[in-house]
């Protein structure tokens, strides 16, 4: 119970604020019980598809969030989600709309509150782009973390390995995913296929962006700490984390439609979500979860590229939101079971991990 009100108390104060909103704007939207009843059903189901659907996200925020300076974490866990929750639930679909519409912001906002089925096909009408985009950011996140030849922990060992031993192959992960986005454009009319290739490259220099500054700030901070400067690192690591976790709310926010083409309903469900990854990652990080744990770092690192690749599918075919969900939860469920049986049969290594003895899975 302390764990619970420690890590989760203020997630749900914000769960019980945000349907008080709900229960407010559905009262003054329909006048009925049953339309409030209906508009709250929506938001606890689209806090629980973000939640199922971003848990492989919070394991990812805490790999990289552990080894990040504690200031810098401080500001990832507040002005990170602040703009988790406000500028990818709210600002980025009326963004999506202004552009597509060629309209200004308060004509959008109009718009999403006058006229929702409108709104919902703007939104949707910008998926081929959005798919090429986010799913490339996150094949490459997934790719990266695999084409590793230093790494030395394996869970799935055949395929890890044999990722591993490309590693020397330059940009051997960039080439393969060209080539998936180049097969899928194949399959779409000539002027979807454009935009989906046009975005798909530029998740990629976007990830070989963000990879490039976060280098050039940890090489200037190793320079100023052999000049026996004090260093608080973290700024490439907060970069990174925000383009991550608006990679991952892209196929929340477009999936919420399938259940409510009402922008208010939608922001407040996915950020009731949104808050709960960000507990969850809090907890994952103090509780040192992931030293426990050995495989599950991996799992939820195959779970992010079986979510760029239906991302990236996703431009051809309509593919469930709880498809997604379910394949992430299974991935991840796996890679905690192997790593109990890992620490079963070999206590004196968990013991290393946790206290930080064994090199980290990377």
């Amino acid at each position: 119970m302390d764990t619970l009100k420690r890590f989760y108390g203020f997630s749900l104060i914000f769960t019980l604020i945000c349907l008080g909103l709900g229960v407010w704007y559905g009262v003054e939207s329909t006048g009925t019980f049953a339309g409030t009843a209906q508009m709250l059903w929506i938001i606890v189901v689209l806090s629980i598809l973000e939640i199922s659907l971003s848990f492989d996200n919070a394991v990812v925020n805490a790999s990289v969030l552990k080894d990040m300076d504690r200031v810098w974490q401080k500001r990832f866990l507040t002005w990170g989600i602040a703009f988790a929750v406000f500028g990818m639930r709210i600002v980025f679909p009326l963004a999506i709309v202004a552009i597509a519409a060629g309209i200004g912001p308060m004509e959008t906002i109009r718009l999403s509150l006058n006229d929702p089925v409108e709104y919902e096909r703007l939104v949707s009408s910008a998926h081929v782009g959005i798919a090429g985009f986010g799913g490339a950011f996150l094949a490459m996140v997934g790719l990266k973390f695999f084409f590793d030849g230093e790494k030395d922990v394996h869970w799935i060992e055949v395929v890890e390995r044999f990722l591993g031993r490309f590693a020397a192959l330059p940009a051997a992960e960039i080439g393969l995913l060209l080539l998936s986005i180049w097969g899928i454009s194949l399959l779409l009319p000539d002027e979807e296929a454009l935009t989906f290739v046009v975005a798909g490259l530029l998740g990629i220099v976007t990830f070989i962006a963000v990879e490039g500054v976060s280098t050039m700030l940890e090489l200037h901070e190793e320079k100023q700490r052999l000049a026996g400067a004090v260093v608080r690192s973290g700024l490439g690591g907060f970069l990174y984390l925000n383009i991550l976790d608006a990679s991952f709310s892209f196929d929340g926010v477009i999936g919420a439609f399938a259940l409510s083409n009402n922008m208010i309903v939608i922001a407040l469900g996915l950020s009731i979500g949104a808050m709960f990854v960000r507990s969850m990652t809090i907890h994952l990080v103090e509780k040192g979860t992931l030293a426990q744990y050995r495989f599950l770092e991996h799992g939820a690192f195959w779970a992010i590229i079986v979510l760029g690749a239906i991302m990236l599918l996703s431009a051809k075919w309509h593919i469930p939101e709880t498809i997604t969900g379910l394949f992430g939860a299974i991935l991840i469920g796996l890679s905690l079971l192997w790593s109990v049986r890992f620490n079963r049969r070999n206590p004196a290594s968990f013991d290393h991990d946790l206290r930080g003895e064994q090199p980290a899975a990377h």
